[in-house]
């Protein structure tokens, strides 16, 4: 028989639930958040340090919720930095540092100034904003659905990937994607996409 999926898998909103599919991107929110018996407890995050990383680094090996930190899936970098995530310096040295470089701080910005800075952001209100207005690789609701903006058109999310296309709509959308990481992209930064956006 199937297992049951494993509550790790978080959406664009922020939110973690169990779904089979893993995505293309791991990461964590700074510590443990579930119990011995592999569930989550009510904490959703440890710390500030809200991290994307890739699935295989060196040759390291992990327990999915074992002892260590608890392990959050992906569909994309698009769907972890709408989440409020960033990308980790140790197993993505060279995407944090370009993260790093395209974010909205005076000089080089420092991990502990970014995860304050996010960790703000992802517990105020949304934004709203027109589509328009917005770098590709933002992230917004419509019709209740995750949508991303690519290329002059918005891409609807799903767990399997973006499904949908549809032109860009009128009027202000609630932006799931937090202001810092919005400048980032306009900054230059360019997010790793799900095939399916192609």
């Amino acid at each position: 028989p199937m297992s049951t999926p494993l509550q790790n898998r978080v959406l664009p909103t922020g939110q973690i639930v169990a779904l089979p599919q893993r995505g293309l991107y791991m990461g964590n929110r700074g510590g443990r958040i579930h119990r011995p018996d592999r569930t989550l407890g009510t904490s959703r995050w440890k710390t500030r340090q809200w991290i994307i990383c890739v699935l295989q680094f060196k040759d390291w090996h992990r327990k999915v919720m074992g002892d260590g930190y608890t392990e959050l899936f992906f569909l994309d970098e698009v769907t972890a930095l709408a989440a409020g995530h960033r990308p980790c310096f140790e197993c993505q040295y060279k995407r944090a540092m370009a993260y790093a470089h395209a974010f909205p701080s005076p000089g080089r910005s420092r991990a502990p100034l970014m995860d304050k800075r996010l960790h703000a952001e992802r517990r105020g209100p949304r934004d709203t904003a027109p589509a328009r207005d917005l770098p590709d690789g933002s992230m917004v609701l419509k019709d209740n659905a995750p949508w991303a903006k690519k290329d002059g058109q918005l891409h609807r999310w799903t767990a399997d990937g973006y499904d949908a296309r549809k032109p860009l709509p009128d009027g202000p959308l609630t932006v799931l994607t937090p202001a810092s990481t919005r400048a980032a992209l306009a900054g230059g930064y360019a997010p790793d996409w799900h095939p399916s956006a192609a």
